[in-house]
């Protein structure tokens, strides 16, 4: 059992009393880093700290580099990317828009479609996902209509639903029934646990993992739906909307950070030391220099 397991353990049996000074390096502000894009989302982050994001309607991945803190163009004609995830071996997925499907790309930046159906009817719109230790991936399905599309933009499976594609990319299984719309969605880094936002019901619920992915254990985690999410590494987690909103492993809110913007799409913890939270926000990047470390 590795160390950052056996602290969330310990915080599930002890006091918590973790406040917002706690989070946020002393004097440190939100900071704007880049802007000019239309609808930005998306955020994750390398094994070196870089972090990557989408401009959706732009169709394009941008890069924030940890050594230097600027912007660059990574990827042009993505797919129509929404959430991105880089796992331990380097390899960037990406929920593609344009048809609703789930891509992995190799380190020569070419894709390859993962899912592109569920028992032969089309996918609502991928549009947040997680990938376990071992690599099987969660990802949640809501249906936002695009006027790029050219089929029909009503729900075609069953429902708004999240998935788990098992690690040898056989089987998607369909592991909810019973959310409104799933959004924001993130795993503990000991693949035990789930956290998946009902951003229609503006809640958060958390769920147990099974060896063969499914979920159980459905329990209401906070009284808040989210566009994204990520946590640090005392157990918080954070959820997007009106800024940035911050919760403790019991589910108590602990922090707002308000940002500057109409809607924060999404968070996620970058820089050589994990220790910069970085947010998409409608046209915005912004950063933010935190005490607390990211575990994602």
């Amino acid at each position: 059992m590795n160390k950052l397991t056996v602290l969330f353990l310990l915080m599930g049996m002890c006091a918590y009393s973790q406040k917002e000074s706690d989070l946020i390096a002393d004097g440190a502000t939100v900071q704007l880093v880049a802007d000019g894009f239309i609808f930005t989302e998306g955020p994750a982050v390398d094994n070196e700290g870089n972090v990557y994001f989408t401009d959706q309607p732009n169709d394009r991945i941008w890069k924030w580099s940890a050594e230097d803190g600027t912007v660059s163009l990574f990827k042009e004609g993505d797919g129509r990317a929404n959430g991105l995830y880089i796992d331990k071996q380097g390899f960037l997925y990406s929920c593609a828009d344009m048809n609703n499907e789930l891509w992995k790309y190799d380190r020569e930046g070419n894709h390859t479609v993962l899912v592109a159906d569920f028992e032969g009817k089309k996918l609502n719109a991928p549009n947040d996902l997680w990938v376990t230790p071992d690599g099987g991936i969660y990802f949640s399905d809501p249906l936002y209509k695009r006027d790029y599309w050219t089929r029909d933009p009503e729900i075609q499976t069953n429902g708004e639903n999240v998935y788990f594609l098992t690690p040898d990319y056989q089987r998607l299984i369909q592991v909810t029934s019973d959310i409104e719309k799933p959004n924001g969605i993130v795993g503990t880094p000991d693949g035990k646990h789930l956290y998946v936002a009902d951003i229609k019901a503006n809640k958060t619920y958390h769920y147990d993992i099974q060896p063969d992915g499914t979920l159980s254990n459905k329990q209401l985690f906070c009284e808040l739906g989210s566009d994204g999410m990520t946590l640090d590494s005392e157990g918080n987690v954070y959820l997007s909307g009106k800024g940035v909103i911050v919760f403790n492993p019991k589910g108590e809110k602990i922090a707002h950070i308000p940002v500057a913007a109409n809607w924060t799409g999404n968070i996620c913890f970058g820089g050589k030391d994990r220790k910069t939270l970085l947010i998409t926000a409608s046209e915005f990047l912004y950063s933010l220099k935190m005490k607390v470390s990211g575990v994602e």
